[in-house]
C-alpha cells in the first residue's frame, strides 16, 4: 500500500507541476510520519524517502535516534520554547515560528550550541482562531526583527490553510502567502530569503504546487489515515 500511496502522490506532484509550467525538482515532499511508528518510516525510507515531518518533539527525537543519519528531520508542528533544546540540533528546518518568544527562544539555544538555524515563519492566512501563526499583516515587521538573530536564518514562509472538502477553496490562501513571500523577498533585508514556501498537505497539496509552494507535507496520502491512539 505505502509504495503504491507514494507512487500517487508523486505522480500527482510531476501533474500539478506540468500544469504551472515548474520543474518537478522545485518541490520537495515531506513524508509526514508523525504518530507513525518507526518501521513504517523504514519502509518509506526503503522506498527512497529521505525528508520526514513530525509535529511532537519527543516522536522526533526518538525517530532521529532510531532512524538512519541520512534522513532530514523537519520540525512543522507547534514548537513550545522549553522544548527547543531537544530538537535544536536534529530538526534541519523548523517550520512554525510563530512569535517573537519562540524566535527569542531558538536564537538563545542556537548560540549556546554555536548554530545556525534554519526556519520558516508560520502565517496564519486565514486567520482561523484553532490555529497557531503570525497574522499576514504582522510579518513583514517580525521579519525585521528577526534578521537581527546572528543564530537563526529564515528561508521563508508556511501556512495550514484550513481543511475543506473543495482544495480549489484554499487557492487564494496559498496564493496570499506566495504574494506576501515577494513582497518580503523585494525589500532585500540582510539574513532573510525567501527560497521555501511551505503550503499543502495530503487534501490540497497539487494547487498549492501550482501556487507556488516549494515545500508538500503529505502524511495521510502516503501512510493511509493515522491512529492516534498510539500517542
Amino acid at each position: 500500500m505505502l509504495e503504491e500511496n507514494l507512487k500517487d502522490v508523486e505522480e500527482k506532484i510531476q501533474q500539478a507541476c506540468a500544469r504551472a509550467g515548474r520543474d518537478r525538482s522545485e518541490v520537495t515532499l515531506i513524508a509526514v510520519s508523525k504518530t507513525k511508528p518507526e518501521e513504517v518510516l523504514k519502509e518509506a525510507y526503503d522506498l527512497g524517502i529521505r525528508v520526514f515531518g513530525e509535529n511532537k518533539v519527543q516522536e522526533l527525537t526518538d525517530k532521529y535516534e532510531a532512524l538512519p543519519k541520512d534522513i532530514h528531520w523537519h520540525m512543522i508542528g507547534h514548537l513550545q520554547r522549553n522544548k527547543v533544546k531537544y530538537i535544536i540540533d536534529k530538526a534541519e528546518l523548523i517550520h512554525s515560528v510563530d512569535s517573537m518568544r519562540l524566535a527569542e527562544a531558538i536564537e538563545k539555544e542556537a548560540a549556546k550550541r554555536e548554530l545556525i538555524v534554519d526556519v520558516l515563519l508560520e502565517v496564519n492566512v486565514a486567520k482561523e482562531e484553532s490555529k497557531f501563526g503570525l497574522m499576514p499583516e504582522e510579518v513583514e515587521e517580525f521579519v525585521e526583527k528577526a534578521a537581527k538573530f546572528p543564530h537563526i536564518r529564515v528561508k521563508g514562509l508556511m501556512t495550514i490553510a484550513p481543511f475543506v472538502d473543495n482544495p480549489e477553496t484554499n487557492r487564494p490562501v496559498f496564493a496570499r502567502l506566495r504574494k506576501l513571500s515577494v513582497d518580503i523577498d523585494a525589500k532585500k533585508v540582510n539574513n532573510i530569503t525567501m527560497s521555501i514556501l511551505s503550503m499543502g498537505m495530503t487534501n490540497d497539496y497539487q494547487v498549492a504546487i501550482e501556487e507556488g509552494a516549494t515545500m508538500v507535507r503529505v502524511g495521510t496520502g502516503i501512510f493511509g489515515a493515522r491512529n492516534y491512539t498510539q500517542v
